[in-house]
């Protein structure tokens, strides 16, 4: 078994690694918290001008075409840099939702522009109340002729503001997954957004539907196939959540163990003590086994595997290393962690954060049993 990465990967992570480092130092990132808009804009132009936003987005539609393995050393960088690009939302969960069950029309349409980075999609999905699964998707479409209305509200719609389309799931059919999956225009008609405020300062929205008019030539894929094609997509994008997590973890280790090597209590380095340096110990452990799940996991689903047990696995483990090991690095900065002058905290909100969403732990964890006891 073979863990080391090709030449060109390395490559691949040390231009992330450089492109993050140019345009979006921690300066940058304390900026686009909470903004209205949350987009670096020379970040963003940079990866497009790269390819790097369309690293998933077959070649025809002006993409890459990389993999999936490929797609998780890019997003384990975009985690150790605190990246805020609709990246995840746009270039992953919309473009894939449009590959899978798209039209040959709204490919061509859309897949150029998300991968160039002119336009932005993002999901809107989740409601209030309401989990993760098919019943979470209780908003309702009303047919009308050849048009559907739709009314209720979404939470947790990221970048909704500069989204010039969101893929809202709708319940359209009898049974848990009589779902489809809209194509909207966020300006349409009875659409209002309100900007909310989450634990990693990330620019979300709750969106209120109140009979928007959508024509059916908009659903993407057959009638009441949306769950299927939004699970498929998940079941994919949750590797790159576990990869960005990892990266979030790594970079919050290593500015914790420098700290700890130079900040002295009685006479000696803080990482003196049995207490830290074990702590550090369990850290650094837990990170290298959960990075290598999140890899497999990638590397799995390239070469064509299905990717229904790995994937929750690396995203349950991983989020919850990044959420433990950061939960201890604010202990060793002691008090001066939790104020928003030092970075430490910057990495600890975004931890929990990114646990809670995308399939959280409880979610994840009924996934991985059910693939386990179905074995």
């Amino acid at each position: 078994m073979d863990l080391d990465f090709s030449e060109e990967q390395e490559r691949l992570r040390e231009m992330v690694r450089g492109v993050c480092a140019e345009s979006s130092p921690v300066a940058v990132v304390r900026e686009a918290e909470d903004d209205p808009m949350g987009v670096p804009e020379a970040l963003w132009k940079q990866l497009g001008e790269l390819g790097l936003i369309g690293i998933l987005i077959p070649e025809e539609h002006g993409g890459q075409g990389q993999s999936l393995l490929e797609a998780a050393i890019v997003y384990e960088e975009f985690g150790r840099a605190l990246a805020p690009i609709p990246h995840f939302v746009s270039a992953v969960l919309s473009a894939e939702a449009l590959g899978q069950a798209g039209s040959a029309d709204q490919k061509r349409t859309w897949l150029p522009r998300i991968a160039s980075g002119e336009a932005i999609l993002t999901p809107a999905w989740l409601e209030p109340e309401h989990g993760f699964g098919p019943r979470g998707v209780q908003m309702k479409g009303e047919i009308d002729g050849e048009d559907i209305l739709l009314s209720g509200t979404k939470l947790h719609v990221p970048y909704a503001a500069i989204a010039e389309r969101l893929i809202v799931l709708a319940r359209t059919g009898e049974g848990d997954t009589g779902i489809d999956l809209f194509l909207v225009d966020p300006k349409s008609e009875g659409v209002r957004l309100s900007q909310r405020r989450n634990l990693g300062s990330e620019t979300t929205y709750r969106v209120d539907f109140d009979r928007v008019r959508v024509p059916l030539a908009d659903r993407i894929g057959a009638a009441h196939s949306g769950w299927g094609t939004w699970e498929g997509v998940m079941l994919d994008a949750i590797v790159l959540a576990a990869a960005q997590a990892a990266g979030g973890a790594r970079r919050a280790l290593e500015l914790t163990v420098e700290y700890a090597n130079t900040r002295e209590q009685f006479g000696k380095p803080l990482g003196a003590f049995q207490a830290i340096s074990h702590g550090l110990a369990d850290a650094a452990t837990a990170i290298e086994g959960g990075a290598t799940l999140v890899y497999e996991a990638a590397w799995s689903r390239s070469e064509g595997n299905p990717p229904s047990r790995l994937a929750p696995m690396a995203k349950l483990f991983m989020c919850r290393a990044y959420r433990d090991t950061t939960a201890f690095c604010q202990q060793v900065w002691g008090g001066v962690g939790f104020t928003i002058e030092y970075d430490i905290q910057l990495y600890f909100r975004r931890a929990k954060q990114l646990q809670l969403s995308w399939w959280d732990d409880r979610y994840l964890s009924d996934r991985v049993a059910a693939a386990v006891l179905d074995a």
